[in-house]
């Protein structure tokens, strides 16, 4: 953390437009290693935003979640930070990478880390210049359609946590095949105006997993994934018959109340 400083070269300065509410949208999840879909879901969302909403997409932040999240399949956080920048430093001019909950020693909840990418933009950054004023810029979640499954099922979620994100910042949801959203959402029907469901118009299933797979097999994940990270992973020994392990096998989604589990998208 000596070296750590919040990221905001690719923020917009200015507001294009002066009647939308500023937005930053932010993924997290383990991106153990990040992939094609990964990336899709901000542009996807950009585009649902300015064609459904009010809001105008200003900035986008990838959060890879810190090693005390104990999940099959997932490489330290040093490994996962560097492969979430080599993604995206050439391919996005508006995606960055913060690296404060990769770095923590202790479990950050979804929750904890939002209201820190709000304090940070809104109250250290002074949000955004809107004709001569700066105007307080809106934090939400980005997630795959399986986040919200886990959000309506009964005890994994903190229900302190759920209404603090679901109300106060609300959510982006990309749909992913196998996913019955309109079933899930039927139990936060509370939060629904603040819960945006974004149809997949190209039908995209790429998913850590099978890339963690298709590794360990020595099957080829050339164009699964960014090509500097595909390098990242060879020079680097990861996913291989060793694997990267951890302490518990379960592959659930999401915040459990008992055990730390960490949702975000295409895992």
């Amino acid at each position: 953390m000596n070296n750590y400083s919040f990221p905001t070269q690719r923020l917009k300065k200015v507001l294009n437009d002066s009647h939308r509410t500023p937005l930053v949208l932010i993924g997290c999840g383990s991106f153990s290693p990040i992939t094609y879909l990964h990336l899709r879901m901000f542009e996807m969302a950009r585009d649902y935003c300015q064609f459904n909403t009010q809001y105008e997409v200003i900035g986008g932040y990838l959060s890879p979640v810190g090693d005390a999240y104990k999940k099959a399949g997932l490489a330290s956080a040093h490994h996962r930070i560097n492969m979430c920048q080599l993604a995206v430093q050439d391919a996005s001019t508006w995606i960055m990478v913060d690296a404060w909950e990769p770095l923590q020693s202790d479990y950050q909840p979804t929750a904890r880390v939002l209201d820190r990418f709000d304090h940070e933009l809104n109250e250290v950054h002074g949000g955004i210049q809107v004709g001569g004023q700066k105007r307080r810029i809106h934090v939400a979640l980005l997630a795959g359609a399986d986040l919200i499954q886990t959000m309506s099922t009964p005890g994994v979620w903190s229900a302190q946590d759920l209404d603090h994100i679901l109300n106060h910042y609300g959510a982006f949801i990309i749909e992913r095949a196998g996913t019955d959203i309109d079933d899930a959402l039927a139990s936060l029907q509370q939060w629904k105006d603040n819960i945006h469901v974004i149809p997949q118009l190209i039908q995209n299933d790429i998913s850590s997993t099978k890339v963690r797979l298709f590794l360990k097999r020595e099957m080829s994940v050339q164009y699964l994934i960014p090509h500097p990270v595909v390098q990242y992973i060879e020079e680097n020994d990861l996913y291989g018959d060793d694997g990267v392990s951890s302490a518990h096998e379960k592959e659930g989604k999401g915040k459990a109340v008992a055990l730390p589990e960490r949702s975000g998208s295409a895992t």
